[in-house]
Order: C-alpha cells, then sequence, then structure tokens
C-alpha cells in the first residue's frame, strides 16, 4: 500500500461492541505503519485499577480521581497494543471478562470521558495514528482526516463474538446478554453516546469478510492521501 510519508493521518474508527473494530485497526495500521491505539484499552485499565482498590463503578467522583492519580499508557506492537498501567503490564489481564464489563459501566460517566479524551487527543495529536473506540470522530478527534464507523447486525455481532471466544450454552447466553447491554449504555449514556459522526462513512460489515472490510476502509485512505 503506498502512502505519502509526509502525510500523516488522524484515522477515526467507531462503531459498537463485536464489528470487529481492533482488528481492522490493527491490520490498517500495520499497513500504513501507523500507530494503533485502542481507546477502550484505556477504560478497561481504570476499570482493572477500579476492581483493585474496591472502588464502585457508580462512584463517578471516586473514579475521577482514581483517574487523576494513574498513568495508563498505550504502546503499539508488531502484536497489538500493549497496555500499561502505572508501568505494569496488563495486556492480558484487561481482556478478561470482568473488566470488559466493568470498563462498559465505568464509560458512562461524563467526569471520566472528559479525562481520558484529553489523554487521547495527547496520544494522536501527532498524527499518524489509526485510533479506534466509540467516540473517536466525535468527541476525541472530531477533525480526524478520515472517519469511519463500523457496524453490522446485532444478530451477526453476538454470532462473531461467541464464535470469537468459542462459547455455547450458558456462557453464550450471558456472554450475548452483556453485548446487548454494552450496546444499550454506549448509545444511551449521556456523554458522548455512540452515534456516527456526521461526516463519517458507514461500512457494515454484516455480509462482508474481513479482508473486504479492510479493503474498503483502505480505498477511503486512498483517497484521502490523493492516490
Amino acid at each position: 500500500m503506498n502512502r505519502d510519508p509526509q502525510r500523516k493521518l488522524i484515522i477515526a474508527i467507531d462503531g459498537p461492541a463485536g464489528v470487529g473494530k481492533s482488528t481492522i485497526a490493527s491490520r490498517l495500521a500495520r499497513k500504513l505503519g501507523y500507530a494503533n491505539l485502542e481507546s477502550g484499552a484505556m477504560y478497561r485499565a481504570l476499570a482493572l485499577k477500579a476492581i483493585e482498590w474496591d472502588i464502585s463503578f457508580d462512584d463517578e467522583a471516586a473514579l475521577t480521581n482514581l483517574a487523576h492519580d494513574s498513568r495508563i499508557q498505550l504502546e503499539p506492537t508488531g502484536s497489538g497494543t500493549r497496555v500499561l498501567l502505572d508501568g505494569r503490564d496488563v495486556s492480558q489481564r484487561v481482556r478478561e471478562t470482568d473488566v470488559t464489563a466493568g470498563a462498559s459501566r465505568v464509560s458512562v460517566h461524563p467526569q471520566v470521558r472528559e479525562w481520558m479524551v484529553a489523554r487521547q487527543q495527547e496520544l494522536g495529536a501527532g498524527g499518524g495514528v489509526v485510533m479506534e473506540g466509540r467516540d473517536i470522530g466525535t468527541k476525541v478527534f472530531p477533525n480526524a482526516d478520515v472517519k469511519i464507523f463500523l457496524d453490522a447486525d446485532p444478530v451477526v455481532r453476538e454470532q462473531r463474538r461467541l464464535q470469537q471466544q468459542n462459547l455455547r450454552g450458558s456462557a453464550a447466553e450471558s456472554t450475548a446478554a452483556e453485548l446487548r447491554e454494552r450496546d444499550h449504555r454506549d448509545r444511551t449514556r449521556a456523554a458522548s453516546p455512540l452515534t456516527p459522526a456526521a461526516d463519517a462513512t458507514i461500512v457494515d460489515s454484516t455480509r462482508l469478510s474481513e479482508d473486504e472490510v479492510l479493503q474498503r476502509v483502505e480505498e477511503l485512505v486512498q483517497r484521502k492521501l490523493g492516490h
């Protein structure tokens, strides 16, 4: 994939849980030679610290204070994003179910989101980044060079998540219910609800393969680069 090395874009990829944002963002970043910044990992890191410090996910003031006293770093690597919490590698721990569920609850608080947005803007300000999340194109980088909103039928997203985690029976039912609850929280929260930016390109992946989604996203980037 050819590109102008002098033109460092800010690329925002938003969308609901289970739509494949992380995979597409990671592959696109590798092709471009950009950093891949996963905003959700920052919320998961804070949720993990809240668990460790026994702070309620519903206590906005305590969570905000906790955030201000935390150092959350994202380090792009060849195999994905390395997540550091106060200097400790928590990349694997933040992927576990209890932390993921907690992150969804932590993220509804406006003061927490305000702190997170400021950190995310610092990380991506220099360009050359593919940042994915739920409010990158609307709140974090409203002037991003390329804005993409990935979406898919909710049933398809559930099926993909269950296949990805190889879940069946009661575990599958529980995970599907959690995904629906996350959708509801993301779309109805008061602070930066999940919605496409007015100038975002919506890519519906319901009937597309991962490679086909990546191809469409690459075409949008190429047009922006003027190739």
